[in-house]
């Protein structure tokens, strides 16, 4: 993360709690980052040098005022001025760490081959949960590499039960074998 993200992010992040807001914004972030991603030219226009930073705010104004809180309105219009656009994901980022730190939440990524049922989610949930004692933010996610089994990545950390992990295993304890 850069410094511009984790300064950015962390300020309105203070900001939404000390407000009550954390939540609602983290929501308004999240909706809003994804349709940046899905619309990169929006972003692009945000930061083009060639438009006046007055136009640059006003097309904010108009696009968002009304359908945003002001602190994330403002805060666009904040990074606009200051040619940060760019850094914008990374903020939300940083917003959501935070969050997610300050409420016990856990995001982890599960890889399977297959897709895992309902019942395997919440069971899986339900067992990372007691082993973390926090709240499990699971996302689910198809690895062709996977012959089966799961591999779980979490703070930093990766459990790789798969079948390839295994074998990778028995090879290694047979390779190291004297006969």
């Amino acid at each position: 993360m850069t410094d511009v993200a984790t300064t950015y992010g962390q300020a309105l992040y203070d900001l939404a709690r000390d407000e009550g807001l954390s939540q609602s914004l983290l929501a308004e972030l999240t909706a809003l980052s994804q349709s940046l991603q899905d619309e990169p030219g929006f972003a692009q226009l945000l930061s083009a040098p060639n438009i006046p930073k007055e136009e640059r705010v006003r097309i904010l104004d108009d696009s968002f005022r009304g359908k945003l809180h002001p602190y994330v309105l403002n805060f666009l219009k904040i990074l606009t001025e200051k040619g940060y656009m760019r850094h914008f994901t990374g903020c939300c980022k940083v917003y959501k760490q935070q969050y997610n730190l300050d409420n016990g939440i856990v995001p982890v990524t599960a890889y399977t081959a297959v897709p895992l049922t309902e019942e395997l989610r919440r069971k899986l949930t339900a067992k990372l949960s007691t082993v973390t004692g926090k709240t499990i933010e699971l996302d689910c996610r198809i690895d062709p590499e996977t012959l089966g089994g799961v591999r779980l990545d979490f703070d930093g950390k990766q459990v790789d039960g798969t079948v390839r992990r295994r074998l990778e295993d028995i090879r290694g304890i047979l390779k190291n074998t004297v006969l």
